[in-house]
């Protein structure tokens, strides 16, 4: 199935570079792209995207706007953010406001496109380069994140804590000896549990009681 991307960036030059790098893929087809997110739940109402890709830092409407505006929506596409800076507290906000990916505009061709398809099967990417910092950065010890993880069950606590090292649900399948699909339904009891919209929530609530 081909995956519909939203590109939005400031940057006629990088929404370009962009472009050739994702549709280089023939599952992959941008549908549009604008240069900040002003008219963003219009564009979304028009080409359907299953990922809307976006900068942090653009003019009137800035990605953490259009992570808020975007994740409201009945249906909503997955939000991946893209940014320059790797401790941006901005992102932070718009991982908590549900955005599904962060990725540094490094990140080289063949990366991007993988994340794409990754996000777009309902998992978290958040650049492995970053990623700890990100989060260690970040985290408090919160003793209400301690308690809300304390409402799972054991089971649904390793599935959290492999969640939050950054592991797929096939990879956690392996390691906790579970089928896929075992996996998802307690992944499903534990976001329902958090309050957590997807899977960096639920990194980012495993990081903040301090568990990894």
């Amino acid at each position: 199935m081909t995956v519909r991307v939203l590109l939005l960036d400031d940057e006629e030059l990088v929404r370009g570079g962009l472009r050739l790098i994702l549709e280089s893929d023939p599952e992959i087809e941008v549908v549009a792209e604008a240069g900040d997110g002003t008219g963003v739940v219009d564009l979304v109402a028009r080409h359907r995207p299953d990922v809307v890709l976006t900068d942090i830092q653009m003019p009137l409407v800035d990605g953490l706007q259009v992570t808020a505006k975007v994740t409201a929506l009945p249906g909503a596409p997955v939000v991946v953010v893209l940014t320059t800076f790797d401790l941006d507290e901005y992102v932070h906000t718009a991982l908590r406001s549900g955005a599904a990916g962060f990725l540094l505009k490094d990140i080289p061709p063949r990366e991007l496109v993988h994340a794409v398809h990754v996000v777009a099967r309902g998992e978290a990417m958040i650049s492995p380069k970053v990623t700890k910092r990100l989060l260690s950065h970040f985290t408090r010890g919160s003793a209400a994140a301690l308690d809300r993880v304390g409402t799972l069950t054991d089971r649904e606590r390793d599935v959290a804590l492999a969640v939050g090292r950054g592991l797929s649900n096939s990879r956690i399948a392996a390691e906790l000896h579970l089928s896929e699909s075992t996996v998802k339904v307690h992944l499903s009891h534990v976001m329902a549990k958090l309050g957590a919209g997807n899977r960096t929530q639920v990194a980012i609530a495993v990081h903040d009681a301090g568990l990894l």
